[in-house]
């Protein structure tokens, strides 16, 4: 059974700094693209971040390119996304998601965890 357990939201001001964790268990991810995802009040769910398990490809929203950084630790099967320069629209509940390299459907979702930023 895959979990996937985000940590590390909160309160923080503008030009703030957070760093969320996804712990996932269940599987080995090597043939993984591990992703974050948002989702603001009123707002559809929308792509922030992906890398790749095993050969670390990343790629960004442009939304959040330049402020925010995903990275994986193999050893304490952990992704993470660092969060610099954090903006009010930044303010969302955040995801960690799972899909196989080979589709383009993510399977595997976390419960979220609330970023709110304010100004």
């Amino acid at each position: 059974q895959v979990q996937l357990v985000e940590s590390g939201g909160g309160l923080v001001q503008a030009g703030g700094s957070l760093r969320l964790s996804c712990a996932a268990s269940g599987r080995t991810f090597s043939n993984y693209f591990m992703g974050w995802f948002r989702q603001a009040p009123g707002k559809e769910r929308e792509f922030v971040a992906t890398i790749s398990w095993n050969d670390y490809n990343t790629y960004y929203a442009d939304s959040v390119k330049g402020r925010f950084t995903i990275s994986r630790d193999k050893g304490k099967n952990t992704v993470y996304l660092q969060m610099n320069s954090l903006k009010p629209e930044d303010t969302a509940v955040y995801y960690c998601a799972a899909r196989l390299t080979t589709t383009h459907k993510y399977d595997y979702w976390g419960q979220g965890t609330q970023v709110t930023v304010s100004s």
